[in-house]
């Protein structure tokens, strides 16, 4: 593993913890002290990084979330290492943090450790994602958000215009992009236009509130995930820099950690538009506790993603009128969960091989039986040609 101290600040010491709580166990940067990280374990950081806001300044240092994170207790059944690698400072220029942050999340997917990133402005997602250009790794993004943060191409890349640089990226290695609580009064018909031309895929804030399950399988499907904490009803966080009347409540914001942290895909987390300068103390606090769900899922991931033998496995194969591909999906026995088989063309070679099983819900295989091809199959199998 490539030395990536040189990137970090450390973590400032606020007063002594016992073994049962998270502050006591975390494995700390400290002055001089670098911690040397293992395989298999989370490595949480802070990157203080606001020049892609046009509103909020640069200077916000706060670690007002750590206090929050380390007061609570360690959980029951966490045997991965969890280390705090303490904050990357904003460079001279934007490109030097996003440098930082891409140089950092490619050496810890590849010891498999899980960044989590406090972030600043929520471009930064643009950052972790060329991270995995390292690994040369098709890879899905999934977005909480209630907006696409599409912007332009030809504008500087901000918080609320990213996607659209992302997209332009060559070589891509973006296979599919998910929103989840996506506020309908926030995105234009081109948008929308321009999410099912490119068979990205959308489960709106209210889908999302009236069946959870909706957004399972997005999440199942993600190896990165960000969170605009801007999604976050402004009624939860007492802080004059949010604003939104709708959005998420902080207990489905924290469910939805822990099923991303379930995920046995998942590798890299970020939480942006972190600014805590006017709060009361409720973001920081909702911080820290989004963080410990998402840990918590971690440590409860079944490694049933169904790669290799499917023996653990029920196998079931439908076979639609007039329609000659046969549609096969496999229920996990561990868990219950649903995955659909996509075969794509062998002349791609490997390149699809990790997006070929696609996570579904028993929904998807209802309409099988029901004759009815389900829409992400469909979408799916169009990436592919």
């Amino acid at each position: 593993m490539k030395d990536i101290s040189i990137y970090f600040s450390s973590v400032e010491e606020f007063k002594d913890y016992s073994e049962l709580q998270l502050g006591g166990r975390l494995i700390k940067h400290t002055e001089g002290n670098f911690p040397e990280i293992k395989s298999k374990g989370i490595a949480i950081f802070h990157v203080p990084e606001y020049r892609g806001s046009k509103s909020s300044p640069n200077e916000i240092q706060s670690q007002k979330f750590r206090n929050y994170l380390y007061e609570l207790n360690f959980g029951i059944g966490w045997n991965m290492p969890v280390y705090d690698l303490g904050n990357i400072l904003p460079g001279a220029e934007l490109k030097d943090t996003f440098h930082a942050i891409k140089n950092v999340v490619t050496e810890l997917v590849k010891q498999n450790v899980i960044p989590v990133i406090v972030g600043g402005t929520q471009d930064l997602t643009m950052a972790m994602y060329k991270g995995y250009e390292g690994l040369e790794q098709m890879v899905n993004l999934c977005s909480i958000d209630y907006s696409f943060d599409l912007g332009q191409p030809e504008s500087d890349i901000h918080s609320e215009g990213y996607l659209s640089h992302l997209l332009l990226q060559r070589p891509c290695y973006l296979f599919n992009h998910s929103n989840i609580g996506l506020q309908a009064p926030f995105a234009s018909k081109a948008e929308f236009d321009l999410f099912e031309k490119l068979y990205f895929d959308v489960c709106r804030l209210g889908e999302f509130n009236s069946d959870f399950k909706k957004a399972e399988p997005h999440l199942r499907n993600s190896d990165l995930l960000s969170i605009d904490l801007r999604s976050i009803r402004s009624s939860e966080l007492a802080s004059i820099d949010y604003f939104q009347p709708n959005g998420f409540y902080a207990d489905q914001i924290c469910q939805i950690s822990k099923y991303a942290g379930i995920s046995d895909k998942l590798t890299s987390l970020g939480l942006f538009n972190y600014f805590p300068e006017e709060e009361l103390g409720s973001l920081s606090s909702l911080v820290g506790q989004i963080i410990w769900y998402f840990i918590e899922g971690v440590s409860q991931r079944k490694g049933d993603f169904p790669i290799g033998s499917k023996k653990k496995y029920t196998k079931f194969v439908v076979s639609l009128d007039e329609f000659k591909e046969t549609l096969i999906f496999y229920k996990s026995d561990k868990s219950d969960r649903w995955w659909m088989e996509v075969s794509y063309p062998e002349a791609m070679g490997s390149k699809y091989e990790r997006h070929h099983m696609v996570p579904c819900d028993k929904e998807d295989y209802d309409r099988a039986m029901n004759n009815e091809v389900p829409d992400l199959w469909w979408k799916t199998y169009q990436k592919y040609v």
